[in-house]
């Protein structure tokens, strides 16, 4: 099969794509689209769960979502730093699956990691374009990048109505059963005290400004080109 996918997300870490767009990857994949997505990390530092129990989650939500592909750059966690080599990886991420679009964490987050990624992705999907950069693969260029949420929230300039598709959300976050639920061997953080609940609380509110029930919000730091209005 191809590895060729239409619409590339990228996380610092599993469960990042699921918390901001989960939705709206199963109403792609639903569609026909290939959605493939990719962790910068595996993890590791993560205050519950191990990386095997964290890779299990991550298969089993990616197939809730009806995801193509899921792969992982084996970065350090906590150490998503800006410079070339991991700037290389990414863009190595793109030229291997060319997508269309590619989605990143939205630049500003309460988690090092969400900012990081999204500033080395950003830095990739420039990079990717350029055929005299890394000239032993070939370049592409991505349509558009968009950016969605995961701890907090800011202005949207996009949203997805994803009322239909919204019941797989829910059910790959559930997957994250190591993240999300306390256990005997856990320890409390911010996500084991009803985050899944606030994110569903916020894409609530994001789809009530258009009278949705549900709605992922997301934003272009370039116009949205529009055929005609209709």
């Amino acid at each position: 099969m191809s590895e060729h996918v239409d619409i590339l997300i990228f996380g610092a870490h599993a469960d990042d794509a699921e918390i901001g767009m989960g939705a709206t990857i199963a109403k792609h994949t639903e569609r026909g689209l290939r959605v493939g997505l990719c962790e910068l990390t595996y993890a590791e530092m993560s205050s519950n769960g191990t990386v095997e129990t964290r890779l299990e989650e991550a298969a089993e939500a990616a197939k809730i979502l009806g995801v193509a592909v899921r792969t992982n750059l084996g970065l350090p966690d906590r150490g998503l730093f800006i410079n070339a080599q991991n700037i290389e990886r990414i863009t190595q991420e793109i030229r291997k699956f060319r997508p269309r679009i590619v989605f990143a964490p939205y630049w500003q987050d309460r988690h090092p990691d969400h900012i990081a990624c999204s500033m080395l992705v950003q830095e990739a999907v420039f990079n990717a374009k350029l055929r005299k950069y890394l000239p032993e693969t070939e370049a592409v260029n991505v349509e558009q990048l968009f950016f969605y949420f995961i701890n907090d929230v800011y202005e949207a300039n996009a949203i997805v109505d994803v009322t239909d598709t919204y019941d797989k959300k829910m059910a790959a976050l559930r997957a994250y059963q190591s993240q999300f639920v306390t256990g005997a061997n856990s320890v409390v953080t911010p996500l084991t005290q009803g985050y899944v609940e606030r994110v569903e609380a916020r894409d609530r509110i994001m789809g009530q400004r258009r009278q949705l029930t549900y709605a992922e919000g997301f934003v272009s730091k370039l116009p949205l080109v529009i055929a005609h209005f209709d």
